[in-house]
């Protein structure tokens, strides 16, 4: 699964570090820098088929890959309709936590719906803001994110404040498309780069087509980096990096 020649380039790369935009707003959150690229509009919550998906054994592969055992802790973040959400609760079972997480309260009405008719008990419901998914800390052992992070508006306010809430040796999970950011995709590179500015780094990618994109797995760097010394990741075309407090 870990792609070395991708991590090693990766690595490379930030030694330059990332560009700063002059004159770039700073977030509703406060100090944090907006990202200097284009964000995707709010699609439909139902990426594709949950039918569809399953017939390509998507669930499944992502799950496999992120080492998803009974007991476990996870969140699904712009849960939407749910199709992640409740896989994820079969597989972590009645020993394990789903928490759904979305921030349009229509769609988690519905969510809120479906778990109830299909009576299960280990999930419950979040709803999160556009800077922050609101997510108690010290509390997963992997958080999803699951063909939505091209439409977070405020990436790195909204990285910082998920940092806590991993327990020790829990793990970001994020399944995107190769497009660029306005094309509901996000090439990884960009995706390293800014992820890695909010203080976590790259444990493994892998090109899958099963999952319409690629799968990437981070883990929490040794310190989380002061709002004030976020750097902007420049365009579709990044150089990794950020300055850690």
């Amino acid at each position: 699964m870990m792609l070395r020649p991708f991590i090693a380039a990766l690595a490379t790369l930030a030694l330059a570090g990332c560009d700063m935009p002059g004159g770039a707003p700073e977030s509703s959150a406060g100090t944090f820098p907006m990202p200097d690229r284009p964000v995707s509009p709010r699609g439909s919550t139902q990426f594709s088929t949950e039918d569809a998906r399953d017939q390509r054994g998507e669930a499944e592969s992502v799950m496999r890959l992120a080492e998803i055992t009974p007991g476990m802790r996870v969140a699904d973040i712009g849960a939407g309709e749910g199709y992640y959400t409740i896989r994820l609760a079969e597989k972590v079972g009645s020993d394990g936590r789903v928490l759904a997480q979305d921030i349009d309260p229509d769609v988690l009405k519905r969510l809120g719906d479906r778990v109830v008719r299909e009576r299960l008990d280990n999930v419950s419901i979040k709803l999160g803001e556009t800077a922050d998914p609101k997510l108690p800390e010290n509390s997963f052992d992997r958080v999803f994110l699951v063909h939505m992070y091209h439409e977070v508006r405020e990436p790195y306010a909204f990285l910082w404040n998920m940092w806590p809430s991993l327990k020790p040796g829990g793990q970001v999970i994020v399944v995107d498309r190769d497009f660029p950011t306005d094309r509901h995709g996000v090439p990884p590179l960009l995706l390293s780069c800014e992820l890695e500015a909010a203080g976590f780094r790259l444990v493994a990618f892998k090109d899958a087509p099963e999952l319409q994109g690629y799968y990437a797995q981070f883990e929490r760097a040794s310190k989380r980096p002061k709002p004030e010394h976020i750097q902007a990741c420049k365009g579709n075309a990044p150089q990794p990096g950020g300055a850690a407090a």
